[in-house]
């Protein structure tokens, strides 16, 4: 079992951070597409990167995280406990955050954006906050 607990926790770090740096570099290319003409070249290529981003590296790696979190929280038995609820609160807050992330790529694509680039620069911090609070709570555990 301890074996099994270690590839584990091992791909769920390796997991977390690569969504969160899909989650951190999504918001920078919709910042650089918000300048972008639509139907322009230079848009064409932001909606490829978008799209890669997202269906090939966040989207596979949010659900490995998912489910490997899910796991350790079945060897480790600590659903019940305060710092892990809380952690949980957050992690789907960055799931919300991840989803509405992707249907701003689906506006992007679809040539109707209406956000401008400090709408997503000032989005662009939710997730570094998110995940500061989220490692103080699984390293420190402080309550």
């Amino acid at each position: 079992m301890a074996d099994y607990y270690l590839w584990i926790k091992a791909l769920h770090i390796i997991a977390v951070i690569s969504w969160m740096a899909g989650i951190f570099y999504l918001p920078r290319l919709f910042i650089y597409h918000t300048a972008a003409p639509a139907g322009s070249e230079q848009s064409e290529t932001f909606k490829v990167m978008e799209r890669k981003l997202l269906r090939i590296i966040m989207n596979p790696a949010m659900i490995v995280v998912w489910l490997t979190g899910l796991a350790l929280v079945g060897i480790l038995r600590v659903d019940r406990e305060p710092w892990f609820m809380a952690k949980f609160a957050l992690v789907i807050v960055m799931t919300a955050f991840h989803m509405w992330l992707a249907a701003r790529r689906r506006a992007f694509a679809e040539d109707r954006n209406d956000l401008t680039g400090r709408t997503y620069r000032i989005a662009n911090e939710i997730p570094t906050l998110l995940m500061i609070v989220i490692v103080v709570l699984v390293v420190v555990k402080p309550f």
